[in-house]
């Protein structure tokens, strides 16, 4: 079976991706991109236990870097979509790079005390709203290539997810080594990274520009076109808000971690490092899986399995009687959860038309996110020792919303079919 695409008709030298090695234009620039992103994600709300000792503090800082992200998104969409995906990553990349070497100096300079504190909350959200313009043009960037490139679309967006996830891998266990010796050095190889994804994202495909369209007339964008096209693709809606709110309980896992494992279990911050760079290991497994298992059970039975996998082991994390074991769960989930990435991921970049991908894509990022500064509120507002009985909650709704999800998208034929972009004949 073959699903037939939406499919814009950019004009120019946007018409098609331009020849050059995949892993030079395309996979280089988004590693180094999400290395980037996994330490800012990871690090920081470690970097803000170290500092200050405060788990409320913590959930603050999580909470208030990712209120930014969310408020970037309508912003960002529309730029990718106006200005080309390369402009937008080589601006936000730079901007990141100079920003967090100019903090790393400050932090050396500061006291400890409110005014290091202040420093490094700020920091946390400034990383977090640039990190995102340049996530959403990587993201573009892919989403035209697998639609171009011979082949299936979940074969390139599996190894785009795979590529994020190894960063997921390594990013955390190497912010929590860095943190070991200083804020100052991991602050310096964020920089270093940032600095390095701008110079690669000038040598990323173009993307197609929304002023190509309708005889070189721009039109409108922004969060409200990204609404209209969102509701009519009724499997994208419903599979963005099942996920929506089992990010909720994984933003939970992302901003108490740090305190459950360190406080909890007793274990050092290098440890919360550890935790996720073997849930990314446990990720970049079930995402090579899901490349053998899609042709096999198609895009909804890898669906119902992976949030089967992440629901039940999330059920399980309130009740793990030692670090080991809230380890291996946190794997398990984040396994699931790479599994349904593959799954949203590729059924995005098979329905929605090329030349509004940005500002549709900012929407359903935005929707999806809106629960991890919820989350930091939550582990904010909770003492340390009610956390579990938190987790407990959410991975109650997680569960319900799945199951719900999935009954109602097992006759999509977006998901029964094999997921090949190329056009129906």
């Amino acid at each position: 079976m073959t699903i037939s695409l939406h499919d814009g008709r950019p004009a120019g030298r946007h018409a098609a991706v331009p020849a050059g090695s995949l892993f030079r234009r395309v996979y280089a620039p988004r590693a180094c991109d999400a290395l980037a992103f996994s330490m800012s994600t990871y690090a920081m709300p470690l970097l803000v236990l170290a500092t200050t000792g405060s788990s409320s503090l913590t959930g603050l800082a999580f909470a208030l870097e990712w209120i930014p992200r969310v408020a970037a998104f309508g912003l960002a969409g529309g730029l990718v979509d106006r200005s080309g995906a390369a402009i937008v990553c080589f601006l936000a990349s730079l901007a990141r790079a100079v920003l967090v070497a100019a903090a790393a100096v400050v932090l050396v300079m500061l006291p400890r005390g409110t005014a290091e504190t202040v420093a490094v909350m700020a920091l946390a959200a400034v990383t977090g709203t640039l990190t995102q313009f340049s996530f959403i043009a990587n993201e573009a960037v892919g989403a035209v290539v697998s639609r171009r490139v011979e082949g299936r679309s979940h074969k390139v967006q599996s190894v785009l997810i795979g590529i994020d996830q190894t960063a997921t891998l390594v990013g955390p266990a190497l912010g929590g080594v860095l943190l070991l010796t200083g804020p100052t050095r991991m602050l310096a190889c964020l920089s270093l990274l940032s600095f390095l994804s701008a110079g690669l994202a000038l040598q990323t495909p173009p993307t197609p520009l929304r002023a190509a369209q309708q005889g070189g007339q721009p039109q409108s964008g922004g969060l409200r076109e990204g609404w209209e096209m969102l509701r009519s693709l009724p499997v994208l809606s419903r599979l963005v808000a099942g996920l929506a709110c089992s990010n909720l309980a994984l933003g939970l896992l992302q901003s108490g971690s740090p305190v459950i494992v360190v406080e909890g279990f007793g274990r050092s911050p290098a440890a919360v490092g550890t935790l996720w760079s073997a849930a990314a290991a446990s990720t970049l497994l079930a995402i090579t899986c899901c490349r053998f298992a899609l042709n096999r059970l198609g895009l909804w039975g890898v669906g119902v399995i992976s949030s089967t996998v992440a629901a039940a082991a999330c059920l399980a994390l309130p009740y793990a009687p030692s670090y080991t074991a809230y380890t291996v769960l946190v794997a398990l989930f984040m396994a699931g959860d790479g599994g349904l990435t593959v799954v949203l991921r590729t059924v995005r970049s098979l329905v929605i038309p090329p030349a509004a991908f940005g500002t549709t894509l900012s929407l359903t990022i935005l929707l999806l996110l809106l629960p991890f500064p919820l989350a930091g509120v939550v582990v904010a507002l909770t003492p340390a020792p009610y956390l579990t009985g938190a987790i407990a909650g959410c991975a109650a709704l997680q569960a319900l919303a799945l199951v719900v999800t999935f009954v109602r998208l097992r006759n999509a034929p977006v998901l029964r079919g094999t997921a090949d972009p190329r056009p129906a004949a």
